[in-house]
């Protein structure tokens, strides 16, 4: 089980949204250096090295020396632990295909010109967008 301390250290760095961009930089690039993360930002190198200490302080990076490089990679098992904390097998089956129905929602919403967002489209004017009921 993970510790309150470490459970409040993983939802401090997701908390960040450049932290999430760096640790989804690191996810799709696994074994990067932090120059390679830090070539993908407009901030300070320092800047770059003090959001992957909180990721790594959380154990969300994980790092490998190498000479003068550190290599980083992507651990998930926070993530992991954090969500199996709140969901059982039934639940997570049940709230994966619901977000399966969402999706494809979304895409079919897209696809027939629906702005959800600004409420416009088939499902507020009850047809097709630009169709007048007059």
């Amino acid at each position: 089980m993970m510790s309150p301390d470490s459970m409040d250290a993983v939802f401090q760095a997701l908390g960040n949204a450049q932290r999430r961009r760096m640790l989804d930089y690191v996810k799709n690039h696994p074994g990067c250096s932090v120059g390679q993360v830090a070539s993908g930002f407009d901030v300070s190198r320092v800047a770059v090295m003090r959001h992957l200490a909180v990721l790594e302080d959380a154990q969300l990076i994980i790092s490998d020396k190498r000479g003068r490089t550190r290599h980083l990679y992507m651990n998930a098992v926070p993530i992991q632990m954090i969500h199996d904390r709140w969901t059982s097998e039934y639940s997570a089956l049940w709230a994966g295909r619901t977000l399966d129905i969402k999706y494809l929602a979304e895409q079919r919403a897209v696809a027939e010109g629906w702005d959800a967002a600004a409420g416009e489209g088939q499902a507020a004017t009850g047809g097709r967008k630009g169709e007048s009921h007059e």
